[in-house]
């Protein structure tokens, strides 16, 4: 099972699974939070609305003493109380001593309900939890200083505050009841809701599940809101744009790899085939050097698709140290002198720079390589050097390579030629490998411009950065010459 079609196994069930959870996961949590909030914001209601209740009859308890206070304060003793109060509140007037004057019909007869004797003027207000006319209910108690002409008086009001209780009760009777039927109705709105919200993402999980590594091409329908899930939509396609190119790239790879790998094999099996049959006749030595020919290409491939793999798994790995580039140059110019019949000419400066010289030498070689397989007669080399830079162009007068093609060469397996053989034909690899070693060195090889031939231009820094964990510094660059 490839990469991919793991991936879709895997994530798809995860993926149902996860939706499902969701729902309910935002349902409890909102359930959760309105539960909290409702529980606070209950109680808050019933203590200010207990509050309330408690202030307003105190506030009448108040005015009815400073109405009785009033009385007595123009009449003296005169006043009769006796068809005032009731089973809810009481009115008693006390002398200073303590005497009771006068009361209402529900305390006659009865002591001072309280014993405080504020002076006139003064108020006192409390909260009495026993009084003679109540059945254990607490009452707010007002006592009233004020002078009459008979002396000063103590007028005290209480009302009781059962009727706070009763309403406080009946409230939170009706709290108990809805609670649980608003949490009920947040429940199942939210989880409707959520649903409603993750329909697209549903959507989403059938389209993937119906994505197979063999069919690629279909894509998660984004909708026009323009909203996170649509973003998303827009991210998952071209996540699965990326896995479609990587699978054809992956499934090119391999099918070049193997036609690669099958033709020097094919070449040293047909040459044993013929010497077994005719061994008389076979020239040993011509297949002999035919065999290591095949042998040394099969060498070459393999290593440039181990380099390569590693580059795709982890990067390249370089040792930078001091190099004569210019030495490095002129040792590929000698190498193709003797391999090929061409005429090589090399434009160097005594240049060093700081980088990896055994990969850069093999950039050089495969650019070098490609420039006397398709050159003609002549191999042209030059090295320059900028204050940061440097530049080394590989020239050949061969065919040259048409505009809209100098960026396809540089993919694996790429021959513009279509040439299998082995003279002219490469395996496709040596450009896509120069390239990936110039950009270890934080440099780049590119086609340039030529009036004939092809013109490969590699440039490197020339001080490049330490290989991964290397803190070392680099030496100070010198030219020499």
């Amino acid at each position: 099972m490839s990469g991919t079609a793991w991936w879709l196994t895997v994530a798809e069930p995860s993926l149902r699974n996860r939706l499902g959870g969701v729902r309910v996961r935002a349902a409890l949590a909102a359930t959760v939070v309105v539960a909290v909030a409702l529980a606070l914001a209950a109680v808050a209601f019933l203590v200010l609305q207990r509050r309330q209740l408690e202030s307003s009859l105190t506030n009448v308890a108040r005015q009815q003493a400073a109405d009785v206070a009033a009385q007595f304060a123009k009449r003296g003793r005169g006043v009769d109380l006796s068809g005032g109060g009731g089973e809810q509140t009481l009115v008693q007037v006390l002398t200073t001593r303590g005497e009771v004057v006068a009361s209402s019909a529900t305390v006659t007869g009865e002591p001072p309900v309280v014993r405080w004797r504020p002076a006139p003027g003064q108020v006192i207000t409390t909260r009495v939890e026993d009084l003679p006319i109540g059945e254990d209910e607490p009452f707010v108690v007002v006592s009233r200083g004020t002078r009459s002409p008979d002396g000063d008086l103590v007028v005290i009001a209480a009302r009781s505050l059962e009727s706070v209780q009763r309403a406080t009760s009946v409230v939170a009777g009706l709290l108990a009841v809805g609670y649980p039927l608003i949490l009920l109705l947040v429940a199942g709105t939210s989880y409707w809701l959520t649903g409603r919200a993750l329909a697209p993402v549903e959507v989403m999980r059938r389209r993937v599940d119906g994505i197979t590594a063999v069919d690629l091409a279909a894509r998660v329908p984004v909708g026009s809101s323009g909203d996170e899930l649509a973003r998303l939509a827009e991210t998952m396609n071209s996540m699965i744009s990326r896995l479609q190119q990587s699978v054809q790239t992956q499934r090119r790879f391999v099918a070049d790899a193997s036609h690669e790998l099958r033709s020097p094999l094919a070449t040293i099996r047909a040459a044993h085939e013929i010497a077994v049959v005719h061994p008389k006749a076979t020239d040993w030595v011509t297949t002999g050097q035919d065999v290591l020919a095949e042998l040394d290409r099969l060498d070459r491939l393999v290593s440039d698709l181990l380099l390569l793999a590693r580059v795709d798994e982890s990067g390249l790995s370089l040792k930078p140290v001091e190099v004569d580039l210019d030495e490095l140059i002129a040792t590929e110019a000698a190498r193709i002198r003797l391999d090929a019949a061409l005429r090589v000419v090399v434009h160097s400066a005594a240049v060093r720079v700081v980088a990896d010289p055994h990969q850069l030498s093999r950039a050089l070689r495969n650019l070098t390589d490609n420039a006397a397989r398709h050159g003609r007669g002549l191999v042209e080399i030059r090295l320059t050097s900028g204050s940061s830079v440097v530049t080394i162009e590989v020239i050949d007068d061969g065919p040259g390579i048409d505009v809209g093609e100098r960026e396809r060469v540089f993919e694996r397996f790429v021959r513009l030629d279509e040439s299998r053989a082995r003279g002219t034909g490469g395996t496709g690899l040596g450009l896509a490998i120069a390239r990936e070693i110039a950009r270890a060195h934080q440099g780049d090889v590119v086609v340039g411009d030529s009036v004939a031939g092809t013109r490969m231009i590699i440039t490197i820094p020339r001080r490049s950065p330490p290989s991964r964990g290397e803190a070392t510094a680099a030496p100070d660059l010198v030219d020499h010459g």
